[in-house]
């Protein structure tokens, strides 16, 4: 007579746990965290150094940053004086969720309001993988086009906030055909309740919009 035996187990099964244990700690401590993925080059850091900069008078921000190789944005992030933790994954095209959590330990939590993770760039590999956080931020820059929302949607139908950044680069140039009426669109019909900012994080333009909602979310959150 056969016996069935259950070889398998969940392939994330691992990191849902580390998951775990970081929202805890989080939990915890009453801070926030908010996980920021992006294509390479959509300007995340220059993002994160301009509302660090423009909001330190109510919010201290904490960033763990997340990079194949160097300590580039993790420096950029210093120079504002905010506290910032760099991962190196030497190669892995995301961040885990045990990285974050030897990461999180480094963190002067008590000192902060709130922890953003710069993922790895990438639109893929991120959106799978939970790390504890309480919502994900998507970065879109006007220079990827407007069609990846539809050739992307797990992780804007998983963000809380989608940020349309460059805008200021779209008058009279190549650029001026993206739609960003048709990006609005093919977000919404993905994920109806998503917040959605068009910004410059070069210019400041829009960027108040941004701090609002990340104002009044790390107030909800604490």
């Amino acid at each position: 007579m056969s016996k069935k035996i259950q070889l398998g187990t969940k392939i994330l099964s691992a990191n849902e746990q580390y998951a775990q244990q970081n929202k805890q700690l989080l939990t915890d401590e009453k801070k926030p965290c908010l996980n920021m993925i992006s294509s390479p080059g959509s300007g995340k850091t220059t993002i994160l150094v301009r509302t660090i900069s423009d909001l330190k008078a109510k919010i201290k921000i904490g960033v763990i940053e997340g990079d194949i190789q160097t300590e580039l944005d993790a420096e950029r992030i210093r120079a504002t004086n905010a506290p910032a933790v760099q991962i190196n994954t030497k190669g892995a095209c995301h961040l885990s969720a045990a990285q974050v959590n030897s990461a999180l330990h480094k963190l002067p939590l008590q000192e902060i309001d709130a922890v953003v993770i710069e993922n790895v760039g990438n639109l893929v590999c991120p959106s799978a993988f939970e790390l504890g956080e309480n919502d994900k931020v998507v970065v879109l820059s006007v220079a990827e086009g407007d069609d990846k929302p539809i050739k992307y949607p797990a992780i804007f139908s998983k963000a809380k906030v989608l940020l349309i950044n460059k805008v200021d680069m779209l008058a009279g140039t190549a650029l001026a055909d993206f739609d960003i009426e048709k990006v609005k669109a093919d977000t919404l019909r993905l994920n109806k309740d998503i917040q959605i900012f068009c910004i410059s994080a070069k210019t400041g333009e829009g960027m108040q919009g941004w701090y609002d909602w990340l104002c009044e979310s790390v107030g909800k959150l604490k």
